[in-house]
């Protein structure tokens, strides 16, 4: 199914146009398709068919409470990373028994808030963690339930901003130690282990890698077992990437057969933490050309949106596939896309073939992860609006901040 089509010469997602978002809503917004997230999730609850096995969403990747209900109504996990983000989840609708919390830096008072939440379990990243969170469940009168998150040492082919399981990684244990951690593990008696945690990395477009990791993580296991260790489930993490260009993306299906393959017959329930595969090609950024400034070596198109915004491109170098909202008589001229922001370093695209004028649409692509959420108030410029469009409905998610409520929280010094 096309969530985004050109209909009489303008870009829609689902039945609505992005005309019609933009003259109620304004721009820059952030713009979603609840039947591309639904898409997205049930391609991983088909593929693991037949198989005892628990998809946990990322929360990092885009923690709109919208979003997050509506994989919640799905029957998803959630991956968590902070205090806060398991309030989102549990605000949105989310069982905290369904919740793993990541993270290498979790503090006493998130310990606290996910014990007594409930959660399905912790994924620890090293042994003064560990020390910490037995000290605070023996302070609560309660047993932690854990996973140690293991560095597996294996190169995922990415970014390397992105790239999270290698030695010189600051996640998760290291593989060679973790044997030993796990028995120092059972022998505190307010942890009890309950699984095996890995994740090597994101925008993960070759399964090798996933499944190289998979299969140490494994060997792991039936050496805890002989310590007489048992596990309840094994986490592989997330990290399957999405088509931002013209790379060749496997489906979800494609990407897990390695692993569904070396984990047959296996008692141990299976965990995935997908993000950016669920929500990154569900979203758009729509925003409006402001001015356009024509230079002897290049074209400046300024539009409305900027680094503060969508910060993957500055942050990066990642490309976004720029398109026209509305069919255009403009002439084709090849225009470096940037923002007002007050940084030179503050574009969306360079170099890119578009037929515009001042005042047109632009929807930036892919902007569906580590958007909104990796966005900021930089030069006191209020966050974008969050619309999610289901069939004909616009449902606001997110309403625009006022630059009034920039400060609200501050104050001046008394006379």
């Amino acid at each position: 199914m096309t969530f985004f089509s050109r209909k009489n010469g303008a870009l829609h997602v689902e039945a609505v146009s992005l005309n019609e978002i933009a003259e109620r809503f304004g721009t820059p917004t952030y713009v979603y398709s609840r039947a591309a997230l639904e898409a997205a999730f049930n391609a991983y609850k088909d593929a693991l068919t037949g198989r005892d096995a628990l998809v946990c969403y990322a929360v990092k990747a885009n923690s709109n409470l919208a979003i997050l209900n509506v994989f919640a109504r799905l029957g998803a996990g959630f991956d968590i990373v902070s205090g806060g983000e398991l309030a989102r989840v549990i605000a949105a609708g989310g069982d905290p028994a369904k919740v793993v919390f990541s993270g290498v830096g979790k503090s006493a008072a998130e310990m606290r808030a996910a014990l007594e939440a409930g959660i399905l379990c912790f994924n620890v990243e090293s042994a003064a963690e560990l020390d910490q969170l037995n000290a605070v469940a023996a302070s609560l009168g309660k047993k932690a339930p854990v996973s140690l998150r293991v560095n597996p040492n294996v190169d995922p082919k990415t970014h390397p901003y992105i790239s999270t399981g290698l030695k010189s990684n600051k996640f998760g244990v290291a593989f060679e130690d973790a044997r030993s951690l796990y028995r120092r593990a059972a022998a505190l008696p307010n942890i009890e282990i309950h699984g095996l945690d890995c994740h090597i990395g994101s925008q993960l477009l070759d399964p090798a890698p996933a499944a190289e990791a998979a299969e140490k993580i494994l060997g792991l296991a039936d050496e805890l077992a002989a310590d007489g260790i048992h596990l309840s489930h094994l986490d592989f993490g997330g990290g399957m990437g999405i088509q931002y260009s013209d790379e060749a993306v496997p489906t979800a299906g494609e990407y897990l057969a390695a692993i569904l393959k070396l984990t047959a017959g296996r008692k141990e329930k299976l965990l995935f933490e997908p993000g950016r595969s669920l929500v990154g090609n569900a979203g758009l950024l729509l925003t409006k050309v402001e001015v356009l400034k024509p230079g002897s070596e290049k074209n400046f198109a300024i539009i409305d949106a900027a680094m503060n915004d969508l910060m993957r491109p500055a942050l990066y170098d990642a490309y976004h596939d720029i398109v026209t909202v509305n069919d255009s008589s403009a002439p084709m001229q090849c225009w470096e896309v940037v923002g007002p922001v007050c940084e030179s370093g503050d574009f969306l695209g360079h170099a890119r073939n578009l037929q515009i004028a001042s005042g047109d649409l632009l929807a930036i692509m892919s902007a569906g992860a580590y958007g909104m959420t990796m966005s900021s108030n930089y030069n006191t410029r209020p966050r974008a609006a969050e619309i999610l469009v289901d069939g004909a409905t616009v449902h606001i998610a997110r309403k625009r901040e006022s630059v009034s409520e920039l400060f609200a929280l501050e104050s001046v010094l008394p006379a």
